[in-house]
């Protein structure tokens, strides 16, 4: 399942990853993204990532429980 987000709808040019998660719904709450990250079941371009604060930018691809997380350009 693809899952897509815009950073237009935000002041910044990245979002949070646990607040991604949240946002985007692939979490039901940020309690529950920021365990999923520190168990190390978010990838972020291919690569573990364990950081809940870790800033996603364009074109990055998150992918948690089988859902690829993207950004609408």
């Amino acid at each position: 399942m693809v899952i897509r987000f815009s950073l237009e709808m935000l002041e910044a040019d990245y979002i949070e990853l646990g607040k991604l998660l949240k946002a985007t719904g692939a979490c039901s709450s940020g309690g529950m993204a920021k365990l999923a990250i520190s168990e190390g079941r978010v990838n972020v371009d291919g690569v573990v990532e364990t950081r809940k604060g870790r800033k996603i930018r364009r074109g990055q691809k998150v992918e948690f429980k089988g859902s690829t997380i993207i950004e609408v350009v």
